[in-house]
């Protein structure tokens, strides 16, 4: 389970753990199935709840407390049973005496997106047990955050089976005590809070009015400690970054945003409005790139990295979508389209949602934190734009809970709403099934059922049967020669971002790297990975069977300021492309010194090609600087429609097409989409 601190290279390996023994019974989800015809199961969520009276503790209650002590909470994992079932547990270690876990059994993050799927499922099927569902839910997250004193407004993250809140637990939150400031948890409860108003705010007004002055505090917190800031900046590596984003990041402050945006809609305005304004131009301010250049269009995460982008938590676009709605202001839409049209299909072409790019893809764990956000974020920039592509790309994206992922098996089941924990990049799959990955499977299913067409395309989506995209070259791969030499550091981490491979090439004037690399289907971009400096001389000439593509200049990095490391491990297109027959590639050190991590080379027009059901999809991707005509193999039977889009997702033309072989144009920048 992903969440509240970002460790080292290893954080992305945390959903894939299992965590420890539990005290609770185990359980057999209920063979209910989903609605006819719909993908949402919500029998394993269900099978999660648990309610707990907690004993008197100061600063927190919640509505209704004296007249119902009880309050709904949620098991944070579930480990899968040999014969069956699952085995609900907590955090950390076990102490079977006292009935307690080094950080508890219920967490706030997961409470508040629970009774976000509950709320949605309300909304959509005008379900009662939903409805009960949200409704205690809320009140049990409400009950965790603190209500009065000097930390007022900020949330307790754990609580134990007893009841009983653990403020600093093993190993420590940040920040510790969990509720002395601005966190991740906090921001999934203004998120909560936000659609919990919108949905009761007719049907229960005093229970809405509750959450109104619960979000009132959660805005009063946020204010005090990261918008104060408001209108300030940072730099990270020579990059002007925002400095009052929720924990620095955007991932956060964008889920506080979703919320921030149900809550505006509904009516609930004044410090929450501004709030959302604020943080909207901070999130808008961290988008970056295009189809040819690092970051790729992507809004990235951390102001404090412009090395480090991750598919978890990645709703930036869908915050940005939303903020532009609640507040009118289409202005704040642009990144989030950029990110959708043009760094969504570079994305899907090349590896799928993986856990982190930093900047090479070094860990391809991939979970449906990832897949979830990928989903979300493309439909909310496709509702409001008003623009097709991002919507169908939502379908190939949601092909990951169908077997578009490194297993090729389905991650969510709807005969009993399970979300399998993560696969691995090897294609190892966690059967344990907790809570986020519940949480983020159902999410994505209601958005799919509310989308029948998406759905239809998610499903078709579900088997890989061609993926050619950007692709890692390690420098330490090369041939070396001049004094070029292999460096393996203790850490693979370097503070900010990780060396591909675990290793780098320290070059000099004099230094050669040979590289033997196969030939491809057409040009290529080719973007060496290295260590940029706040000055230096180092330099790099590549050549491709005596052809010049560019020199790499170490030096072009730019003041440390609040990155924790000095350099800024980053991509560097190279101006000359890479000829599609070429298979030698050498590059030559001139000047200085500097470090090279690894090579990341790139097909002018990228593909992913799906099938499954007598259904194909194909979604090719552009880099190119003008139109290109490529050929793909399609699969299933009978005419193929082909619908090119620009880099904006808006449609440039539809054709049909027969045969297997499939001719399509892919504008510059943009992408094109053949189904069957």
């Amino acid at each position: 389970m992903l969440r509240r601190t970002l460790l080292p290279a290893a954080v992305a390996l945390i959903g894939l753990l299992a965590p420890a023994a539990s005290a609770a019974p185990a359980m057999t989800d209920a063979a209910a199935p989903a609605a006819p015809g719909k993908l949402t199961n919500l029998a394993h969520l269900d099978a999660l709840t648990t309610s707990v009276k907690p004993p008197a503790q100061t600063g927190h209650t919640t509505y209704r407390l004296a007249e119902d002590p009880s309050l709904r909470m949620l098991w944070v994992y579930a480990n899968a049973l040999p014969g069956g079932g699952y085995q609900p547990t907590g955090g950390g270690d076990f102490d079977a005496a006292h009935n307690t876990y080094g950080q508890g059994a219920y967490d706030a993050d997961d409470i508040a997106r629970a009774a976000v799927v509950y709320l949605r499922h309300w909304r959509a099927d005008g379900d009662t047990h939903s409805r009960a569902q949200a409704y205690g839910l809320l009140r049990g997250l409400t009950y965790l955050q603190t209500a009065s004193g000097k930390d007022a407004g900020n949330v307790v993250l754990w609580m134990q089976p007893d009841g009983t809140l653990n403020r600093t637990p093993t190993p420590p939150d940040t920040p510790n005590p969990s509720d002395t400031g601005a966190s991740y948890w906090l921001a999934r409860t203004v998120w909560a809070l936000g659609e919990g108003y919108a949905d009761f705010k007719k049907s229960d007004p005093k229970f809405a009015d509750f959450l109104k002055s619960r979000m009132e505090l959660a805005v009063g917190a946020l204010n005090r400690q990261v918008l104060g800031s408001y209108g300030t900046y940072d730099t990270a590596d020579g990059h002007r970054v925002p400095a009052w984003l929720i924990t620095g990041g955007a991932d956060a402050t964008s889920e506080a945003m979703t919320g921030l945006s149900a809550y505006v809609g509904a009516g609930g305005g004044g410090a929450a409005r501004t709030a959302l304004k604020e943080f909207a131009r901070g999130v808008a301010a961290l988008g970056g790139g295009d189809a040819r250049q690092w970051p790729y269009g992507a809004l990235l995460p951390t102001a404090n990295s412009v090395s480090n982008w991750h598919a978890w938590g990645a709703h930036m676009p869908e915050g940005l979508a939303q903020a532009a709605a609640a507040l009118h202001d289409p202005a704040l839409l642009a990144p989030a389209v950029s990110d959708a049209s043009v760094f969504t299909p570079h994305l899907l072409t090349s590896t799928g949602p993986d856990n982190s790019l930093a900047p090479a893809p070094v860990d391809g764990s991939q979970i449906a934190y990832g897949a979830d956000s990928r989903v979300e974020s493309l439909l909310a920039v496709a509702a409001a734009t008003r623009t097709p592509g991002p919507r169908r790309l939502a379908g190939i994206a949601a092909g990951w809970f169908f077997g578009q992922n490194p297993a090729g098996t389905a991650m969510y089941d709807p005969a009993t709403g399970v979300t399998f924990d993560g696969v691995s990049a090897d294609g190892t799959v966690n059967h344990n099934s907790g809570a986020e990955s519940t949480i983020h499977g159902l999410l994505s299913m209601e958005a799919l059922d509310a989308a029948p067409d998406v759905a239809r395309t998610a499903l078709a989506a579900g088997h890989i049967t061609a993926r050619d995209g950007q692709r890692v070259v390690e420098a330490e791969s090369a041939r070396l020669g001049g004094g070029a030499t292999k460096t393996t550091p203790s850490s693979a981490w370097t503070g900010e971002s990780q060396w591909s491979g675990g290793a780098y090439v320290s070059t000099g004037p004099g230094s050669t790297l040979t590289w033997k690399i196969p030939a491809g289907d057409g040009p290529r971009l080719l973007a060496p990975v290295a260590d940029l400096t706040d000055g230096g001389t180092g330099t790099l000439s590549f050549t491709a069977d005596d052809r010049h593509l560019g020199t790499l200049r170490y030096g072009t990095g730019g003041p440390q300021g609040i990155s924790p490391a000095p350099g800024a491990l980053l991509p560097v297109t190279l101006n000359g492309e890479l000829p599609a027959k070429s298979v030698q590639l050498k590059a030559t050190g001139t000047h200085g010194t500097g470090a090279l991590d690894a090579l990341l080379i790139q097909p002018e027009v990228s593909r992913l090609v799906t099938g499954a059901d007598g259904h194909g999809t194909a979604l090719l991707a552009s880099a190119a600087t003008a139109s290109r005509t490529v050929t793909v193999q399609l699969p299933g039977s009978g005419p193929a429609t082909v619908t090119s889009y620009d880099a904006t997702g808006h449609a440039h033309q539809t054709r049909e097409v027969r045969g297997a072989s499939v001719r399509a144009e892919v504008l510059p920048g943009g992408y094109t989409i053949a189904a069957r």
